[in-house]
């Protein structure tokens, strides 16, 4: 099976990391969480409901809704800010990319691990740059929440298609298709990957501090 693959692209100072990329990340796992499965007897089960929070952005003009899922946000934080950290550790003009990966498992026989298979997957490629002076920094800071809401939108449309999930499974499978770990949310499975392609060269840089120029000349 060939995964459904996006990649989106966004240029951000190194403050803005870290809620850009949780704003995306938690808004594709709003649509891809149910409520706890109560099974009653084999092949019937109710589910939970997931409750919903308003989240705003600190370095950016942008809100965004989450599951209202204490343990859902730590996890996410924890793992995006391993990424932040990565990529504000370098000088000068830089990117790198994190993936939200969904997958479910197949079973194998012993000794034989379970294979993952993914089937949808979302990259958010990440450029840093440094704005020059205040003035960029806010107008620049309002059309990032523009370009994000664009993102977003994109992301609801994706949603919205009737593509591929993976069936709701009997009790035993549970796990080969949710994520069970957490008490209050059943994400379908997932996990988080990033790389650091390191300091960007001259010409790259020069190119990517234009974009943003003519992104707030728009």
């Amino acid at each position: 099976m060939n995964a459904r693959s996006q990649t989106f692209e966004l240029t951000v100072e190194g403050w803005q990391i870290e809620e850009v990329v949780l704003s995306l990340f938690h808004t594709l796992l709003f649509h891809r969480t149910t409520g706890k499965f109560q099974y009653k007897q084999e092949g019937t089960y109710s589910i939970g409901t997931v409750g919903m929070v308003e989240q705003d952005c600190d370095y950016t003009d942008f809100s965004y809704i989450r599951c209202e899922s204490a343990e859902l946000d730590a996890y996410l934080r924890k793992e995006v800010s391993g990424f932040r950290d990565i990529l504000k550790s370098n000088d000068g003009l830089h990117s790198g990319q994190i993936s939200l990966e969904f997958y479910e498992k197949k079973k194998n026989r012993w000794p034989f691990p379970d294979e993952s298979i993914p089937w949808e997957v979302w990259n958010l490629n990440i450029n840093v740059v440094t704005l020059t002076n205040e003035h960029e920094r806010q107008a620049y800071r309002e059309k990032l929440g523009e370009l994000l809401g664009e993102r977003v939108v994109c992301i609801v449309e994706a949603m919205n298609r009737h593509d591929y999930l993976p069936k709701a499974p009997n009790q035993p499978l549970l796990d080969t298709v949710f994520n069970t770990t957490f008490t209050d949310v059943q994400p379908y499975l997932f996990k988080i990957s990033c790389q650091n392609s390191g300091p960007t060269n001259a010409s790259v840089g020069t190119a990517v501090k234009k974009l943003v120029r003519d992104t707030l000349a728009l």
